[in-house]
């Protein structure tokens, strides 16, 4: 009976391999000098060979290519919009120093993480990401369930980050209302209709408009430049200041932690969220040309400008922060607009929150894009309920529509949530960082067993740690596992129904649902990826 090789010397059946992979027409290229699954050009010959080494058909338009990816990745992270609209927990749990101390030990060991990804990245460029490594690189008698596990946490940490994106645009919106009408008393109703207005906006561009998606995220890059600028003249120019001194020196803790240590250990979430999901770009492999290179240096690129504006911001914006408890308490919500409030005219408030909420936007858009290809490609290898609706791509778009429509309906529901208790729809938000941070610890787990135990049969990649491989990926999986532990902490204390986080509850509730669905479906029809790496072997 014919059978399958996989790169650590288990063998699978061909049946599986057959029910596994997808059907398509192929076409013999005489460069790549094999058969290539596919249906157009646009690839390189690494590319050809990446896809057939991983069994994966060609099914998307790559029309990335190194500047848009870097772009896309870019606008997506987005650290100095997040420093500047998501730091409600920073300034209770540590204050301004505290923010910018956490956010530089932060910046330090997401920088492991970073390039373990990256590097994993360049092995197996594919949508899959992080499920499709950790099928690759565990263990062979886990490769089946933990794969299956951490696609679950990656489609539902992407699905709640997406849902995350059109609350922060709507909530930006009725924050320009209450500036400019201050009788104005938002309601929950409110922002879910603008939620679901965003989303409807992005379902259409991101499937009619993926074609012209690279140049309109090159774009977004200048306005990424550009705006930061905008702000932090008018931050140095019009804005009065704290002294160095507080700036650097004076944390708070207005969480009634019993210490100043663990009050900057439960704040730095704020700096955590803004260094997070430098990995978009991984699901994007299958859209960008000559993925192995383009992909980990598109990654790598856009963290380290990313991190390099968010230090910038993040410093000036502690500066001109000069009584946090009246920014905290902003009728708004958003501190950062009691700081515009203290240097602008109304309309000028209006104005420049204008430049963040159009930049959320975009990075709306590509959180979109990105998270649809990660459950598109689940989908596609059947480990989702509904898979064979979820894994299809239409044949004139390139686009995997079901995908990008099931994620805003996912939006959608979420935003409904809202109504009735914007607790409830913080808590399934709250999934984002805690399911990410566990899919980081296990890919990084996988690649670092495989490189301990088994460093032959790690692929060729053209992005290599080389010498560095053991302990940059030691320091990523210690510092995935610190960051895991302090997501589930809540803001304050003691707890109630309302500042509890309800990340925990969560988190369990989905890893058992996983389980319900493993015994019940997945068992029988998910097999993994790692059963069509590689070739055949009779």
């Amino acid at each position: 009976m014919a059978s399958y090789q996989l790169s650590d010397g288990v063998q699978r059946d061909k049946s599986i391999l057959d029910t596994a992979l997808p059907k398509s027409n192929s076409f013999d290229d005489e460069d790549a000098g094999d058969t290539y699954h596919g249906s157009f050009k646009g690839h390189t010959k690494d590319d050809r060979a990446d896809m057939n080494r991983m069994g994966k058909i060609q099914e998307l338009r790559r029309n990335y290519r190194p500047l848009s990816a870097i772009a896309f990745t870019v606008i997506l992270q987005g650290t100095w919009e997040v420093l500047m609209t998501a730091t409600y927990q920073g300034l209770v749990d540590g204050g301004p120093a505290g923010l910018i101390w956490s956010y530089v030990w932060t910046f330090f060991g997401f920088t492991f993480v970073m390039l373990s990804l990256a590097e994993m990245a360049s092995m197996a460029p594919t949508a899959g990401g992080q499920y499709h490594w950790v099928s690759e690189f565990s263990p062979p008698k886990y490769q089946k369930i933990f794969s299956y596990f951490i696609g679950w946490m990656s489609t539902l940490s992407w699905q709640a980050g997406t849902a995350s994106g059109p609350f922060l645009v709507g909530t930006l919106i009725q924050a320009c209302a209450i500036v400019a009408y201050p009788d104005y008393a938002p309601t929950n109703w409110q922002g879910t209709l603008m939620v679901i207005a965003v989303t409807i906006l992005v379902w259409a561009l991101n499937i009619w408009g993926a074609k012209i998606m690279p140049v309109f995220q090159n774009a977004m890059l200048i306005v990424h430049v550009f705006g930061f600028l905008a702000i932090i003249i008018v931050f140095w120019v019009l804005n009065p200041r704290a002294s160095a001194k507080v700036t650097f020196t004076q944390f708070t803790n207005s969480g009634g932690w019993n210490s100043m240590g663990l009050s900057l250990m439960v704040g730095q979430i704020s700096a955590i969220y803004a260094c997070i999901c430098s990995d978009a770009a991984a699901h994007m492999s299958e859209e960008i040309k000559d993925a192995g290179k383009t992909v980990p240096r598109a990654m790598i690129s856009s963290y380290f400008i990313n991190g390099f504006l968010g230090i910038i911001f993040l410093i000036s914006y502690m500066f001109v922060l000069t009584d946090v408890e009246a920014a905290i308490d902003d009728a708004t919500g958003y501190p950062h607009i009691w700081v515009f409030t203290q240097a602008l005219s109304v309309g000028g408030v209006v104005g420049l929150n204008v430049i963040p909420t159009v930049l959320i936007f975009a990075g709306t858009l590509s959180y979109n894009l990105s998270t649809s290809r990660q459950t598109w490609a689940f989908a596609r290898d059947k480990g989702l309920p509904f898979s064979d609706w979820m894994g299809k791509v239409d044949k004139d778009l390139h686009v995997p529509v079901n995908a990008v429509t099931a994620t805003c309906l996912f939006t959608i529901a979420l935003s409904l949530i809202n109504i009735g208790s914007d607790v409830a729809f913080n808590a399934i938000i709250s999934l984002n960082v805690v399911s990410l941070m566990i899919t980081y610890v296990f890919s990084i787990g996988a690649v670092l067993y495989r490189r301990i135990r088994h460093p032959e049969l790690l692929p060729r990649c053209r992005w290599s740690l080389g010498k560095w491989g053991v302990p940059v990926n030691v320091g990523g999986f210690l510092y995935s596992c610190h960051a895991f532990f302090w997501c589930f902490w809540p803001n304050t204390t003691p707890t109630d129904p309302v500042n509890f986080n309800w990340a925990v509850v969560m988190f369990v509730a989905v890893t058992i649902f996983c389980g319900i669905d493993y015994v019940v479906r997945a068992r029988k029809h998910y097999t993994g990826p790692v059963v069509l790496v590689e070739g055949w072997k009779e």
